[in-house]
This record gives C-alpha cells, sequence and structure tokens, in this order.
C-alpha cells in the first residue's frame, strides 16, 4: 500500500502557511504527526501537500541549525 506523505518525507499544511512547511515524523492511520518549524501538530494526510523545493529546504536548513545547536535527532 502506497503511504501519501510518509515518515521523512517533506510537507506543508493545504489550507493555510501558518504552519510553515514542515517533515512528517509519523504516520497513524489517515493522520501524520508533522514537526513544523515552531511545533508539532498532528494532522490528516488529505490537509497535506508535498512541500515545495524551496519549502523543503527551509525545513532542512531548520533542521541543520537545531542539530548542530543542540543534537540529537529533529
Amino acid at each position: 500500500m502506497n503511504t501519501p506523505h510518509g515518515p521523512g518525507s517533506f510537507v506543508a499544511h493545504t489550507g493555510t502557511d501558518v504552519y510553515g512547511p514542515g517533515k512528517v515524523i509519523g504516520v497513524d492511520g489517515r493522520h501524520r504527526r508533522v514537526r513544523f518549524v515552531h511545533f508539532v501538530a498532528t494532522v490528516r494526510a488529505e490537509d497535506l501537500r508535498a512541500a515545495s523545493p524551496r519549502e523543503a529546504r527551509e525545513v532542512q536548513a531548520w533542521l541543520r541549525a537545531r542539530k548542530q545547536r543542540y543534537g540529537g535527532e529533529w
């Protein structure tokens, strides 16, 4: 079965840009646990879209900065 927006996918919300882009960190049925820049949220998969290349780079840069500053996995 093909799981849209599986773990590790860079995504953005379809209805708002308030969340900014994020990275999927977990899947629970039709819901995705997403690490956005300022918080973690559980969002229905159908409310997400693939992040644009610019959005994906934005999240990757943020994750690198967090890892460098605090270590661990973000």
